[in-house]
């Protein structure tokens, strides 16, 4: 294999100046497009640009593969149901370290390259932050050369694409791939049968051990696409590869034959179904199987592909976790442990005790939520249906640790029935996170609160019987993409100041404190802030027709809309502003943008979409007001419109309630943008506040202790109302038609929710406090040098904040992986 090291790899690329680039993309345009470079429009210069950009990715990915087999290094598998990754143009360039020579390039083309990044639509992967989450840590794996693999669903339609109509969401299919990926490289040779359904057999072998056979099962075929994501000028590349899911025949040819062709191709389409939408309905069973199925069909697929990787070098089974570490991104990839079990009894043949130590040492389970609906649970009758081997495996896993247990606490059975991976109460249930926390040598929250409470609240008893299993490993965003990308312009006036190690070592942001006193820093910062808002709203204008003045106060709420996260609370506030503003009261002039995705079942989330657009509809054309109040919901919020958001903001909103935000990552993002946060004390809100300093965040709210206790001891929710006389007047706004009056009772269930129903999240206990907060905002924004000393100091001690801190925690302590490589 001497030929095959990376030292003899010979570059397929003839250079990486402007006119290589150039020349690479008339080649494109003529041999892989088939059009004439002379008279190519932007999406074809576009589609050229980005497979020039991929021959180059392509060489590094090859030597990174080369250094990795060359070492023999253990490799990490990240298992995520999502990944959103945003648009590659941009982002591959600067990691390569060729924005300018593209730019250059692009000349003789008659293009900018802000005209081609618009022709690149964002992938749709992905839902939120687990799925940023999960490209973050893929790049900043990349930049510390860990051998990482990205593995996940190609979906042929993601989250959905979002337009509001009468100020209600409206869902159109995200179709992302309808011009083409030039940034994928499909593998038809990675081409793996998935099962399901079909029934167990048992017999004996020729050494007369008992084997299970799964047999007479469907079958579905997945093929490899790959997606190439670049370190920071450093020579490597990770592959993210994505499932796709394909017939196991192009169809029945009994079918065809017998004169039926249209079932024919309805079974091969319906076999593909398993990769066409992310996250399908789950209001239905046919939905509740698909999304089932997806999460089995993508952990097989990936199993193959680690022991057919893992069986190049003939290595021992008895190694298979000195080589290989699965990480599992939530709960979605935990049927992964009983996948892996299967394949090692009864595929390899291994005892039981053998493969389940080898299980448990392989994988690792990231908890990112503790709202119920994240902690799957799946009908046994269900499970059982298409997964038939697995469930049998299941309950032997279950057998033996209940037996374990029973030894640790004897005659603890109210313990017993709490750790069973088996809800029993009612239908049959099997507890997916606790296969998850039962399979895995480590188990991790994502934020230090949430750990705390992982460990002391969801998974309790399973602290208790393995103590030295849990830990937190705080979230981290990738600064490269959010910062130096999203933000050229302070990031140029960052690098002037202190110099550019922070791109790649963000603590070294430390050294911008001293220049928080420094008043034309402070000048020089303000402008680049002023700037971002001006472009900000010239994109909003001519995208939406909002009329946002750059110079009001910008107060940004972006993320998925869930009561939790307490966007209703928000509009709360700015109808008490609006209604003091009626009253003659003054304020910091402001515009509020609000923006996130509500599911498509979720009745709720989509009636406080429509009840923003309302308010704002009412507020916005008051002429006594709307000088100094304006809101705006922004659609269809994605990775591409967080990267113009972020750097114009001047306060951003994280105001879930304490103890249900596992950590938050748009939090991060903001911040290190210069945006001062509003925040609970929830996720890493409280970690950031620690970090940056209480002088430079605005807190308010109950705390989680003070949450659970609210909740234990009866909390009712119109004893806050009948004592605050503004909370009363908005809600009765609210409920009585104001912002409504074709339906005077549209917005009366959100108001009933709170006042007759328990108001689960707090909404109004948070209200007076959250109220007066923000007019702590108002007052500070008045002393625009203390601001931007804020500002500059909330930037400057954001370090911890970054994926790569966070990607080399679960590296040391984890996954037991160290880097690989030379540089390119």
């Amino acid at each position: 294999m001497e030929g095959f090291s990376a030292a003899r790899y010979q570059s397929i690329v003839a250079g990486d100046d402007a006119a290589s680039i150039a020349r690479d993309i008339r080649r494109h345009i003529v041999s892989s497009l088939g059009a004439d470079y002379h008279r190519a429009g932007p999406l074809r210069v576009y589609k050229a640009l980005a497979l020039a950009v991929r021959d180059r990715l392509i060489d590094d990915w090859i030597r990174t593969q080369r250094s990795t087999y060359d070492e023999q290094s253990k490799r990490v598998y990240y298992l995520s149901m999502e990944f959103l990754p945003g648009r590659f143009l941009v982002n591959s360039l600067l990691n390569l370290g060729l924005v300018e020579a593209a730019r250059d390039a692009l000349a003789e083309f008659g293009f900018s390259l802000e005209e081609l990044e618009a022709q690149e639509w964002d992938a749709g992967l992905g839902n939120g932050g687990l799925g940023r989450l999960a490209s973050c840590y893929l790049s900043s794996a990349a930049t510390l050369r860990l051998p990482f693999y990205g593995y996940g669903i190609r979906y042929d339609y993601g989250i959905f694409y979002q337009l509001i109509q009468d100020g209600a969401q409206v869902e159109r299919p995200d179709n992302w791939l309808r011009l083409g990926n030039p940034w994928e490289f499909d593998r038809p040779e990675h081409l793996y049968e998935v099962k399901f359904g079909g029934r167990t057999e048992s017999r004996r072998d020729v050494e007369g051990r008992i084997r299970v056979d799964w047999v007479d099962a469907a079958n579905v075929m997945a093929m490899a696409c790959d997606t190439l994501v670049p370190g920071y000028r450093n020579g490597n590349a990770l592959n993210m590869r994505l499932w796709s899911a394909r017939s196991s025949r192009e169809f029945e040819l009994a079918d065809f034959n017998a004169g039926d062709y249209v079932g024919a191709i309805q079974n091969k389409l319906s076999s593909e179904n398993l990769s066409k939408v992310l996250y399908p309905s789950e209001s239905v069973r046919v939905g509740r199987e698909l999304r089932l199925s997806q999460e089995y069909f993508f952990v097989s697929a990936t199993f193959q592909d680690i022991f057919r990787r893992f069986r190049k070098k003939g290595r021992p089974l008895e190694r298979f976790a000195d080589f290989v570490a699965v990480q599992l991104n939530d709960t979605h990839p935990a049927v992964a442990v009983a996948e892996l079990m299967r394949l090692l009894v009864d595929v390899e043949g291994l005892p039981w005790e053998k493969a389940w130590g080898l299980t448990v040492a392989t994988c690792g389970y990231t908890n990112h939520t503790v709202m119920p609906e994240a902690l799957e649970t799946w009908p046994v009758e269900m499970f059982e249906k298409l997964l038939p081997r697995h469930t049998e495996i299941v309950y032997e896993i279950n057998r033996r640790f209940l037996d374990e247990v029973r030894l640790l606490v004897p005659g603890d059975e109210e313990k017993v029935r709490r750790v069973s991976l088996f809800h029993e109460d009612g239908e049959r249930r099997l507890r997916m996170a606790n296969l998850a926390v039962v399979g895995s040598h480590a188990v991790n929250g994502v934020s230090a609160l949430h750990s705390r409470i992982v460990r002391d609240q969801v998974f309790r008893d399973f602290a208790e019987l393995f103590p030295g299993r849990f830990s937190n490993k705080t979230n981290g965003i990738d600064h490269r993409r959010f910062l130096l990308q999203a933000n050229p312009a302070l990031s140029e006036l960052i690098s002037g100041a202190i110099g550019d190690a922070w791109i790649t070592d963000l603590d070294a942001l430390r050294g911008l404190e001293p220049f928080a006193g420094d008043a034309g820093f402070r000048q020089a910062w303000r402008d680049v802030k002023a700037a971002n808002k001006r472009r900000l709203a010239g994109f909003l204008g001519a995208a939406h027709g909002f009329a946002v003045d750059p110079d009001t106060l910008l107060d940004i709420q972006v993320k998925r809309i869930h009561e939790y996260k307490r966007q209703l609370l928000n509009v709360l506030h700015v109808v008490t502003l609006y209604n003091r503003l009626k009253a003659g009261g003054d304020a910091v002039p402001r515009t509020v943008l609000i923006g996130g995705k509500a599911a498509p079942s979720y009745a709720t989330a989509k009636l406080v979409i429509r009840l923003v657009n309302a308010v704002a509809d009412v507020i916005n054309v008051d002429p006594a007001t709307s000088h100094l109040l304006r809101l705006y919901f922004v659609p269809n919020y994605c990775v591409t419109l967080a990267e113009r958001l972020a750097p114009a903001a001047d306060v951003s909103e994280q105001i879930s309630t304490a103890g249900m935000e596992a950590s938050g990552t748009g939090n991060m993002k903001f911040a290190l943008n210069g945006a001062l946060l509003v925040g609970t004390l929830d996720g890493a809100n409280i970690e950031i506040k620690d970090a940056i300093g209480a002088d430079n965040i605005f807190i308010f709210g109950k705390t989680a202790e003070e949450v659970r206790g609210m909740r234990a001891a009866g909390y009712d929710p119109r004893a806050f109302a009948r004592a605050d006389g503004e909370l009363v007047r908005a809600l009765e706004m609210i409920a009585d038609g104001v912002f409504s009056p074709a339906e005077p009772g549209r917005f009366r269930p959100l108001v009933d929710a709170l006042l007759d129903h328990g108001d689960y999240f707090l909404t109004l206990a948070d209200y007076r406090s959250f109220v007066d907060c923000q007019g702590e905002v108002d007052r500070a924004y008045r002393d625009a040098e203390g601001w931007t000393r804020r500002s500059i100091l909330s930037v400057a001690r954001m370090g911890f904040f970054s994926a790569d801190r966070s990607v080399r925690e679960y590296a040391r302590d984890i996954w037991g992986v160290v880097p690989v490589g030379g540089e390119r």
